[in-house]
This record gives structure tokens, sequence and C-alpha cells, in this order.
């Protein structure tokens, strides 16, 4: 798992072996080595790694799939995938406990429905939505109700 992400996260930022090797400190011969599986980084480098990549050392050396599927490259500090959900027909879907938990949504909350036509929708807390709002329109000199 190690080996693959690394791999991945070096092709995604577009570097080197030589580059992320020199950016964290070590020779390109043993960078190469994490990459093959030879050998495997101490925590101080999987820290900078983690560092350069913008993700997290946890997200560094386990497996990331979408629905037990496919591997997907480690999400970004902060970004996180769920899995998938299906919306059923009344239009309804279940959003995943740990989302639930780690934004500490519940029943009869408010969400506001988001979207970018290419990209997709998103849910946002009312109250987050219409705080962010509110400052945007006094930063615009705008009253928002």
């Amino acid at each position: 798992m190690l080996k693959e992400n690394l791999i991945i996260l070096r092709n995604i930022h577009g570097y080197s072996q030589e580059e992320i090797a020199e950016k964290i400190g070590i020779s390109r011969q043993a960078y190469a080595k994490w990459e093959n599986g030879t050998t495997i980084p101490d925590i101080e480098k999987c820290k900078r790694l983690s560092e350069v990549y913008g993700v997290t050392i946890d997200s560094l050396i386990k497996e990331t799939k979408v629905d037990g599927k496919n591997v997907i490259p480690p999400p970004p500090v902060g970004k996180n995938i769920w899995g998938s959900v299906i919306i059923n027909e009344r239009g309804q879907l279940v959003i995943p406990k740990a989302a639930r938990e780690l934004f500490g949504l519940t029943g009869g909350q408010r969400l506001i429905v988001l979207s970018d036509e290419m990209e997709g929708l998103a849910l946002v807390p009312a109250e987050i939505f219409e705080e962010k709002m509110r400052k945007a329109m006094e930063m615009s000199g705008t009253v928002y109700h």
C-alpha cells in the first residue's frame, strides 16, 4: 500500500524521484527503494512526505477503496471520501454514520444543497452557510436577512 501510494502521489504532483527525495532530504536511491518496496521510510520521513503531499501519515500507509473496489489516491488533509450512497425511490439518501459523526449532523438538522453542474452536489449545514452569506453581504454593504 505505501509503495503504491508513493508512486501515485509523486505522479499526481508531477515530481521525479529525485525531486521528491531532495524535498525530504534523502537520496534518490533511498526513495526508489521505498517505491519498489525494498525498504520503508521511518516515521520522520513519513511526516515529511505527508507534508509535501498534503496528506495524513495514516493515508500514506493505507489503501483507500471506494465501495470495496477501486483503489484511489490518498485524499488531501481535511478531505474525505465516504463511499457511495443510493438514492431511494422517494429521492432520499442516508449520509454515512462516520460523516454524520464528524460533522455533528443530527435528525431534523437543516442542510443547504449546493451544486455545480459539472461537479455534482454538496451539503452544507444551514447555519454555516447562512453565517458565510451574512459575512459576504456585510462585506458588500448589503444587509442579509
